[in-house]
């Protein structure tokens, strides 16, 4: 043995003061591969322990994002009856299929006027909230068809006594315009006006802020969509010619708004528009392949949550999730548009009110 020997084999397994002590890997080639899998496997770890520390976060985040109303527990049970729910497909390999029975949701645009942020994208200068957009989507069994049916906001109603957050009710309303439910009694009203006027179950609430829409759009890339005459309207700070257009979250939002710069100024033009939106949202969802982009989908998936309120049966990300999955065989061709029927109100030409018989027949149709 030779002195050189001597000294590797009596330093063998001593602790060095590096700490390493008996891990130390031997000299030559052998030990070089030894401490670089070493080295690799823990910057392994410590990636898929960053990881996972990160989509825990990230989850955490978007959950927390979502705010939620029990509209469940307000209303009781005195409400039109739930629609009868299709069985899943028996010897399903899933433990908990995805639902495929009908279902009718309550989408609401809640346009707030009040801070800086919102007058910029156009909100004017009146303070609050109102419920200027409102959708019952109904979804047909084995969800790959839905009519979506608006609902003007001028239209008067008879809003029914609503109970309040903080006790008591509102009293009974004859002959208000159909926006005042949300106003006088958030979405709980909102809810139980829409249902004792259809007498259609809501089984689910959505409201979506316009500026968290507008920042969908914009993590989306934005939106096409196509007028087909100019609108020129300074109250929404949008002005377009007619023709195609790729429009960013600023102006999909001012075209969402839009009323006074096309057709007669009504809430029925801006209905149509809001109608055309929605099918090129779809649209551009489609073609936006999310999953080749972490970011990307984190992005659109925080745009989403947060500018989300829902009924306690939507209020997680897991059922988000199941909901728009049970959704993924739907597409824009599959969406059906339509308006409430309607006639001008006899007591003021610039209000509307149900056009009969054909609006019963339409929401008989959606039980």
């Amino acid at each position: 043995m030779t002195r050189h020997e001597a000294q590797d084999d009596a330093g063998a397994g001593t602790d060095t003061g590096t700490g390493r002590g008996t891990d130390t890997a031997p000299a030559g080639p052998a030990g070089r591969r030894a401490r670089a899998l070493k080295a690799a496997g823990l910057t392994l770890a410590a990636v898929l322990v960053a990881g996972a520390a990160t989509a825990g976060w990230a989850y955490w985040h978007l959950n927390g994002n979502i705010k939620s109303v029990d509209i469940d527990n307000a209303l009781g049970d005195n409400r039109p009856a739930r629609a009868v729910t299709t069985p899943s497909p028996s010897g399903s390999a899933s433990a908990s299929p995805l639902p495929t029975g009908a279902v009718n949701i309550l989408v609401l645009g809640s346009d707030s006027r009040s801070g800086k942020e919102n007058q910029e994208l156009g909100g004017g200068d009146s303070t609050g909230a109102r419920s200027d957009t409102a959708m019952v989507v109904h979804v047909d069994a084995g969800r790959t068809t839905a009519t979506v049916v608006s609902v003007p906001r001028d239209t008067l109603v008879t809003r029914p006594a609503c109970p309040l957050p903080g006790g008591g009710s509102t009293g009974v309303a004859y002959g208000v315009m159909f926006n005042t439910a949300y106003s006088v009694g958030g979405p709980v009203c909102a809810v139980k006006t829409v249902e004792a006027m259809t007498d259609v179950r809501m089984d689910h609430y959505v409201e979506v802020d316009f500026s968290g829409f507008a920042k969908l759009v914009d993590a989306l890339g934005g939106v096409t969509v196509t007028t087909g005459e100019d609108i020129d309207d300074d109250d929404s700070h949008l002005h377009l010619a007619a023709g195609t257009h790729r429009l960013d979250g600023t102006r999909a939002l001012a075209l969402a708004r839009t009323r006074h710069g096309i057709g007669d100024g009504s809430d029925l033009g801006r209905i149509g528009l809001q109608q055309n939106l929605v099918k090129a949202l779809l649209r551009q969802i489609a073609s936006t392949d999310l999953l080749t982009s972490p970011t990307r989908l984190y992005t659109v998936a925080d745009a989403v949550t947060g500018s989300l309120t829902t009924d306690t049966g939507l209020d997680s990300l897991a059922e988000l999730t199941d909901l728009a999955r049970s959704l993924e065989g739907l597409s824009a061709t599959g969406l059906t548009t339509v308006t409430m029927p309607v006639v001008a109100a006899p007591s003021d030409p610039n209000r509307v009110v149900a056009q009969e018989p054909a609006a019963s027949a339409l929401w008989k149709s959606l039980r």
